[in-house]
């Protein structure tokens, strides 16, 4: 489920009318600044795609006509998401979209979610602002790794964050991103890494939070 705190609601939004022409969106997006917007119906609850300022400029070099309704260069039509959507879903679904549409329970627009804001939550997740090091580990993938990982951290210092990436299908290793909390110094770091390495988990890398090259 989406934290509502990271959504962008429609009443702060910039959007176009459906019944607008492709004119009158151009203008709206020249005086936003944006590069595309949500379309909406009359009533302003229903999402009918996006609209971009390249198609648009495109379609004028073009010759085309544009006095036709916004429509008629509309996109996205079915990338959407739901207040409820899980977070797997929403990663597959925004892609290379700026932002991805947000509908309620009732199939009404309730605001967009945007690349920016999605990867705002997910460093306030890994504790990139407030951590110490982060690990990045490979393992061979097996059953009980990440629990070993886990326990092994753990004597020592408490886990801030912890993110498991896919299997290296060339390696067949799975890396693990352990962010440590802020408490933890050079001497700890040095005696988990020690007790990793014993263990026959690989360090590939230690990213000083503190102190970004």
């Amino acid at each position: 489920m989406i934290l509502k705190s990271i959504i962008t609601s429609k009443q702060v939004l910039t959007t176009v009318d459906e019944t607008a022409t492709l004119q009158v969106a151009l203008e709206v997006l020249e005086e936003s600044g944006f590069r595309c917007v949500p379309i909406l119906d009359a009533s302003g609850q229903i999402f009918r795609g996006n609209i971009y300022k390249m198609h648009i400029y495109r379609h004028k070099a073009n010759g085309g006509d544009m006095n036709l309704p916004v429509t008629h260069l509309l996109k996205n039509a079915t990338k959407f998401i739901y207040l409820d959507t899980s977070f797997f879903k929403v990663f597959f679904t925004i892609k290379e979209l700026p932002y991805i549409a947000v509908l309620d329970d009732e199939n009404h627009f309730f605001g967009i979610l945007t690349h920016s804001k999605l990867l705002s939550m997910l460093s306030d997740a890994w504790n990139v602002d407030t951590g110490s090091y982060v690990l990045t580990i490979a393992s061979p993938g097996n059953r009980g790794d990440l629990a070993q990982i886990a326990k092994i951290i753990a004597k020592y210092s408490e886990i801030a964050n912890c993110i498991t990436l896919d299997v290296d299908q060339k390696g067949l290793n799975r890396r693990t991103l352990i962010t440590l909390p802020p408490t933890v110094g050079e001497d700890t770091l040095e005696t988990i890494r020690k007790h990793l390495e014993k263990k026959h988990f690989q360090i590939i890398e230690v990213e000083d939070l503190r102190n970004p090259e």
